[in-house]
């Protein structure tokens, strides 16, 4: 039996040393993949055709923004793809199911391969080699494959000239389920997607009456984008209400500048923004009529790749209470009012300046931060973010619309586009399902295993089985806070033991009937080493209650290694319709299972048990702000055997390194405002697990907590809503 107080996890993951990834592995692997891959046929095969022409194609590198890898499999003799001036290199193509293979075209340019490798495999991770050489000499080569796969990729070690490698054409023949696609890529966006340009008329007025219908609609069913192509638009006000995203169309901020605000206030509350969620602004320059800008919001509310020519104010008007933020990617010439702003985090940005520090203002790889100061003034401040790679998002160009998938950056610091155009991949639309409210999951699954990756227009979705994203480097996208609801107890979304994919701009809504989890990054003892090409998970933010009904166990769980979640909120309703201490029963928030995984904006707020529970090795979490859940009924309903409450953010006993910068926990206890917690924090004392700048707080005195982190830090006490504070543990 597990120790008093720590519930038995699910099936854990295997427990893997620090070197992860021997020789042994990757000879068993070697093996197995080629009994799967490489085994003959043994049926007679129709004649070989052309499968890789138009599928979606991913290379180690790319010379400049002419040469992606695309450009290797569109069937045009004059594009080609060429990679950075190095070796190795690779070019692969999803074929989008298995095929029966037959041969492969290479077509060089001059800048070709001396030794190369071309290799299959069955998921996109773990690899085969079909056929090798080390003396080619370039030009067009035929050569023979056999073998039964979904991905081919072309291995280059050894280079004809000092240039990259550099292919007219990678063509794959064969038969199978790779023939092409039956559902369509691209078409239009649907009636919830608003597109304009400087020459659309009314556009003030298009913007007001969404906003009349989404200013109080905190959990309604309307889902709306506004697009704005690039250019420049004068005198406008875009009031932003809820499931409502504004956003340019340009490759970066400055392409689409508008001569006015981007507004979220909180008239509609009283003054109050601490329920302003459900909303972004993104890509988008500003020059404000005042001087500044005004984004009173609190959780689920991004606001990534702006630049604002002036200042931010962050507080309602009056200066009311508010409880956000997020802000990435982003410059603002001026001063941040942070003002009434309880915690907020900004990542990889510039700014002019920041006043006020209230509980948890926590800044990583920002441009002008204030250093750390914490406990007084309550700024933690990091120097670069660890590793980051922004959001996806749609841009218009060329008369098409495409999709920008940004690179992976390490250390990262400033923004990505503020001295050129930002480093990543471009997608063609074409290449997108565009998902419409009614599609069902079948479909959508489908669209995904025929190579194409998806793009939700805004609306609510149910799906009554999970949506499986098993293909490496799919973007999953959402606009408008397109919500999936799963259906009769399923998940959601499930990725694969894959690298690279991307899920962003999504809500997922738990339904009435309990789902063992939403959301699953990986499956159980997921073990591939994605720390080259990660799973990324941002704008992703998860409900159980207040729309309706809703129950799940376990909201998100993360088994894969070196996965990133950036921005997610992920909460049990404490207001609404479907609310109560067992109405919309979540016992855990977020469980992390993978090893090297980075959080960064983490929004986990009042689950019946632990909010977040951590089991991977090497850990990091940069801000965390969490709320105990408001309703239980009375001190023995959150009894956690002899231990008082379930920690906010537990550490299991098993993990020897983690750290941790920016944390807070508060409590709430109004049913009882007797409840104690034990603590916020709990975490294994060992050299390995570091935690900087934690805090604790009782708002208005209902509840209190004993410590801060296991038995450190003072306990809260009274009604003056003051924190308690820990400055570094152990």
């Amino acid at each position: 039996m597990p120790p008093v107080g720590i519930p038995t996890a699910p099936t854990r993951r295997r427990r893997r040393p620090v070197v992860r990834r021997g020789l042994a592995g990757a000879v068993v692997s070697a093996l197995v993949g080629a009994l799967l891959v490489l085994a003959p046929a043994t049926t007679a095969q129709a004649a070989p055709v052309l499968l890789s022409q138009g599928k979606p194609a991913t290379a180690s590198s790319t010379e400049g923004a002419g040469t992606s890898a695309d450009k290797a499999v569109d069937g045009d003799a004059g594009t080609r793809w060429s990679s950075a001036f190095s070796d190795p290199q690779w070019l692969q193509v999803d074929l989008g199911a298995p095929a029966a293979l037959d041969h492969v075209e290479l077509r060089w340019e001059t800048a070709a391969a001396k030794a190369y490798r071309i290799e299959l495999s069955s998921n996109g991770t773990t690899w085969t080699t079909a056929y090798s050489t080390t003396t080619a000499t370039g030009g067009n080569q035929s050569v023979p494959v056999t073998g039964t796969a979904r991905y081919v990729r072309m291995y280059g070690t050894q280079r004809t000239t000092g240039y990259g490698y550099s292919l007219w054409e990678f063509q794959v023949y064969g038969t199978g389920g790779g023939t092409g696609p039956t559902l369509p890529g691209g078409g239009d966006l649907g009636p919830n997607v608003h597109i304009v340009d400087p020459s659309t008329p009314n556009i003030q007025q298009q913007l007001d009456d969404v906003f009349k219908q989404q200013e109080s609609a905190q959990f309604g069913t309307g889902r709306h984008a506004f697009l704005f192509k690039p250019g420049t638009y004068n005198g406008l006000n875009a009031q932003i209400g809820f499931y409502t995203q504004i956003a340019g169309l340009g490759l970066r901020p400055d392409d689409t500048t508008i001569n006015g605000d981007v507004t979220v206030d909180a008239g509609w509350f009283g003054g109050n923004a601490t329920q302003n969620f459900w909303r972004s602004a993104e890509n988008l320059a500003l020059n404000p009529v005042s001087g500044t800008d005004r984004w009173a919001v609190s959780q689920a509310a991004s606001f990534r790749r702006m630049h604002v020519k002036g200042g931010l104010n962050l507080a309602p008007n009056g200066y009311g209470w508010a409880s956000g933020g997020y802000i990435a990617d982003s410059k603002i010439d001026g001063q941040v009012g942070n003002y009434s702003q309880q915690q907020w985090y900004t990542r990889d940005s510039s700014i002019g300046g920041w006043s006020n520090s209230v509980w948890n203002q926590v800044f990583s790889g920002t441009e002008g931060a204030p250093a750390t100061g914490f406990p007084e003034p309550r700024y933690t401040t990091l120097d670069t973010t660890p590793v980051s790679r922004e959001k996806p998002f749609l841009y218009y160009e060329g008369g098409e619309f495409k999709v920008f998938a940004p690179a992976k950056r390490v250390n990262a610091r400033g923004t990505t586009w503020a001295n050129g155009n930002p480093q990543g991949t471009s997608i063609p639309l074409s290449r997108f399902y565009v998902v419409k409210p009614g599609t069902s999951a079948a479909t959508i699954n489908q669209a995904v295993t025929q190579g194409l990756h998806l793009l939700f227009t805004p609306g609510i979705y149910h799906v009554d089985r999970t949506i499986e994203i098993n293909r490496a480097d799919t973007v999953v996208l959402g606009l408008g806070l397109a919500t999936i609801i799963p259906d009769n107890g399923v998940t959601a979304i499930r990725v694969g033991d894959v690298d690279g994919v991307r899920l962003a701009g999504l809500l997922v809504d738990a339904g009435p009937v309990n789902s063992q989890t939403l959301v699953e990054v990986g499956p159980q003892n997921a073990s591939a080493d994605h720390s080259a090409n990660p799973t990324t998970v941002q704008d992703v933010y998860i409900r159980i209650g207040g729309a309706g009904p809703g129950k799940a166990t376990t909201s998100m769980v993360i088994n894969n290694d070196d996965t990133i979640v950036d921005h997610t909120w992920v909460w049990r309703a404490d207001h609404g319709d479907g609310v109560g201490w067992e109405t919309n029963r979540a016992d855990y928030g977020v469980r992390v299972n993978g090893d090297d995984v980075l959080a960064t904006g983490l929004f986990v707020e009042h689950f019946n048990k632990y909010d977040v529970e951590w089991y991977g090795e090497r850990g990091r979490t940069i801000f965390f702000q969490n709320e105990k859940a408001y309703d239980a009924p009375n001190q023995a309903a959150v009894q956690n055997g002899s231990v008082k409450g379930y920690a906010a953010y537990r550490v299991d006993d098993s993990v020897t390194t983690h750290e941790g910068w920016g944390l807070g926990s508060y409590c709430y206890y109004n049913v009882d405002p007797t409840i104690r917690q034990a603590h916020g924090f709990r975490a294994p004392v060992k050299p390995g697990v570091k935690f900087h700048s934690l805090l604790v707080v009782s708002l208005g005195g209902n509840g209190q907590y004993d410590h801060v982190i296991n038995d450190t830090g003072a306990p809260t006490s009274g009604t003056s809503t003051v924190p308690s504070t820990v400055t570094s543990f152990p």
